[in-house]
């Protein structure tokens, strides 16, 4: 280590890879959080489907509350929830837009569409 240092070009070539992995994390955990968000609602959401007793403003009330509770940009609005014979469809989507340093974004588009 002490050798990179002396070395000028050693100290850049550190300075660059730690900054390029540094970055690569950064880009990592803002791209992953809206995915880890839409699966962690979409399992949610098939749960509540699951357990629901055919209540129709109660389930889309109860994806609403998750889906504030995982700071998803929907409105309540944005959820049908329909009740057929022996299922209910809970159906939404959204987008979020991913934005890297003001140089990169990247809009997202996410859909949930759950019958149990």
């Amino acid at each position: 280590m002490i050798e990179v240092l002396r070395n000028e070009r050693g100290y850049i070539k550190l300075i660059f890879t730690t900054a390029l992995i540094a970055f690569g994390i950064y880009a990592g955990i803002k791209f992953g959080m809206p995915y880890y968000r839409y699966s962690a609602f979409k399992s949610d959401v098939t749960e509540m489907t699951r357990v629901s007793l055919g209540n129709v403003n109660k389930t889309k009330e109860e994806v609403f509350q998750r889906a504030q509770e995982l700071k998803i940009p929907i409105a309540e609005d944005d959820i049908a929830v329909e009740k057929k014979q022996n299922t209910v469809r809970v159906k939404t989507s959204w987008s979020e837009t991913v934005d890297l340093l003001g140089v990169y974004q990247k809009t997202l588009d996410f859909d949930v569409d759950v019958e149990e």
